[in-house]
């Protein structure tokens, strides 16, 4: 006769999706190229223990209406943006969003909103110059969200935000690699990585990007 086994209560169970899904927007990398899947999984699993599983599905449709989702998910819309594999962390940031509609994110950081007006709006100007990551931490402080590492030869993207779900999250999106065409190197040539991008809003997805000039240099070709 098979073993008895007990089970882990709805509430233990959920709170182990939500441990498993910030880890997964942190370290994307550790899930390789199949990162954007495995968040979709582990959010799949907490609408559905939620008993709202429908919830992803409207998420989907309203990353359709904005335009950012595609074929490939939100990462074949990144790919015309971010050069080389980097824009996994600009995935993941989306999906912190929706996360954090969701009472599910855990932010290291969160800002006051007076802090968070004076951001919005100030970064756009800002980001009309050319950015590395210290110049972003001097700046704004510390991120409320890290995704991806701390080693400076590696891409990342930082996010900023409140405790309240329904003021944006400002996503800074970064980039270190080699120039295109270039022999790839190791380390690459920069000591840290380079701002590409600030992005922040809830209209079209495209228009919510301020690209910074070596943001504009690098947008991959099409």
């Amino acid at each position: 006769m098979p073993t008895s086994r007990s089970l882990a209560a709805s509430d233990e169970i959920r709170a182990y999706l939500i441990d498993q899904l910030n880890l997964a927007l942190r370290r994307p990398g550790m899930f390789g190229k199949e990162s954007e899947l495995a968040l979709r999984m582990l959010m799949d699993h907490l609408v559905f223990a939620e008993c709202q599983p429908e919830a992803l599905v409207e998420q989907q449709r309203l990353w359709e209406e904005r335009g950012a989702w595609s074929s490939t998910g939100v990462a074949g819309v990144f790919r015309d943006l971010i050069p080389e594999r980097y824009y996994e962390y600009g995935i993941a940031s989306v999906y912190a969003e929706f996360a954090h509609r969701r009472g599910w994110l855990k932010p290291d950081r969160v800002l006051d909103p007076d802090e968070h007006a004076v951001l919005q709006g100030a970064v756009r100007q800002w980001a009309g110059e050319d950015r590395v990551w210290t110049d972003i931490v001097d700046e704004f402080g510390t991120p409320s969200m890290l995704f991806g590492s701390n080693n400076p030869y590696y891409g990342k993207t930082l996010g900023y935000l409140t405790e309240n779900p329904e003021e944006p999250m400002v996503s800074f999106h970064l980039w270190n690699g080699s120039a295109p065409g270039a022999e790839q190197s190791w380390p690459p040539p920069h000591e840290e990585p380079l701002l590409l991008a600030v992005r922040f809003g809830t209209g079209p997805f495209r228009q919510t990007f301020t690209f910074t000039p070596e943001g504009r240099r690098r947008l991959p070709a099409e």
